[in-house]
Formats: structure tokens, sequence, C-alpha cells
């Protein structure tokens, strides 16, 4: 498995958590990396993205100023913290690396998800 997912649990709406995936240094090094969702009977959809270095991060509208995106440039983790969790933020949780330092989505390489469950 060359990326793993791990930290999704179960949480009332309003906790938080921190999803982690850690990976080989060959598919860390020089590329950014991600985090998708999936929702049962949903398709996967984008959640962040992190540049090759850690200076650059994108979200998409559903999340962004609740979850923030982060890695150590020449590390091999990566971290997704989530607070102000809804219910609607139910879903596996998936991380990626893409091909290139920017993210393009164009990617190489999947992790095994995490569940992350949200209760009202």
């Amino acid at each position: 498995v060359q990326l793993q997912a791990s930290g999704g649990g179960a949480v009332q709406a309003g906790g938080s958590l921190r999803l982690s995936c850690s990976g080989s240094r060959r598919i860390y090094n020089n590329n950014a990396l991600a985090w998708f969702r999936q929702s049962p009977g949903k398709e996967r959809e984008f959640v962040a993205a992190v540049n090759w270095r850690g200076s650059t991060t994108s979200y998409s509208d559903a999340v962004k100023g609740r979850f923030t995106i982060s890695r150590e440039h020449g590390a091999d983790t990566m971290y997704l913290q989530m607070n102000s969790l809804k219910p609607e933020d139910t879903a596996v949780y998936y991380c990626a690396a893409d091909r290139r330092p920017i993210y393009s989505g164009n990617l190489q390489s999947w992790g095994q998800g995490t569940l992350v469950t949200v209760s009202s």
C-alpha cells in the first residue's frame, strides 16, 4: 500500500477530528497531495489539496473555513484537520497523490479510506 489514511471515527456535530495520510517518500516527494471523500450513494468528491511544499492549499466550498490541509515539506505525512463537523461530512475519506507539484487532478495513487461519521 503506497498511501494509508487513518484517524477516522465517530463524533458529534460541532466536534473535530484530524486525519493523517502516510506513504512512501517516492510518492510524496515533489507531488501535490489531496483529500477526497465519498458518501453512500454519492460520487467521490474533492475536499482539499496542498502543493508539494505545503505553501498553497485549496478547498471545496463545502469545507472551506472548517477544514485545514497541511503537510511538512520533505516529510511523508499529510493531515486534514476537520473542525465544526456536520452530519453531511459523514463519508469515507481518501488521500491521494498527484502527478505534479501543484494540484492538477491527475492522480497517481490512492490510499485506503478512513470512515468519518458525524451524528447530529
